[in-house]
């Protein structure tokens, strides 16, 4: 069966409504727990407290793993196996969905689609289509959870600031070895 690269859009947002469901519905218990900083070794010295303290990774995937740049104060959430060595990376972001339409735009050089009006969500393909080597195509999803009164989707990680993101992004990379454009 041929793919049909222009109701892929379509499908992208259809997949960033199943990963809000299935972030949304993880019960806390089931989220893996982060590991303590090593000790330090004997002869090492400890900075002090009034040290600036340097942030943990927690998995985000670099500039060179997505093929492009994040929007730089958004939160990483979790990524999915797309298939063909693809991946999604979620992300989520106080900054309202209008800006951070704009923000692709101006980014990516790229008017996007505004694929779906309730709730408003809208893609940027930011690469050609490869059938024999891809799932999807490289793309940018920009969806507004604040539509209907919603305070916007809940921070899977409990206690953690902010409780609610209004925009989430979800970023299809290309294939590892590959460019975006």
């Amino acid at each position: 069966m041929a793919r049909h690269p222009r109701r892929l859009p379509l499908l992208v947002g259809a997949v960033v409504c199943g990963v809000a469901v299935s972030l949304s519905a993880q019960a806390p218990a089931t989220r893996p727990a982060q590991q303590p900083p090593p000790p330090p070794r004997a002869g090492v010295s400890v900075p002090t407290a009034a040290a600036p303290q340097v942030a943990t990774n927690d998995g985000r995937p670099s500039e060179a793993e997505l093929g492009f740049p994040v929007y730089p104060s958004a939160v990483y959430l979790r990524s999915y196996d797309a298939g063909r060595g693809q991946k999604y990376y979620i992300f989520g972001s106080t900054v309202p969905f209008t800006e951070m339409v704009t923000y692709y735009r101006n980014l990516l050089k790229e008017k996007g689609n505004l694929v779906f009006e309730v709730p408003p969500t809208h893609v940027f393909e930011v690469g050609r289509f490869r059938e024999e080597t891809m799932a999807f195509p490289p793309s940018v999803t920009v969806k507004d959870y604040t539509f209907s009164g919603s305070g916007g989707y809940p921070n899977p990680k409990p206690g953690a600031t902010p409780e609610r993101f209004p925009t989430l992004v979800q970023i299809v990379a290309p294939p590892a070895g590959t460019t975006p454009r």
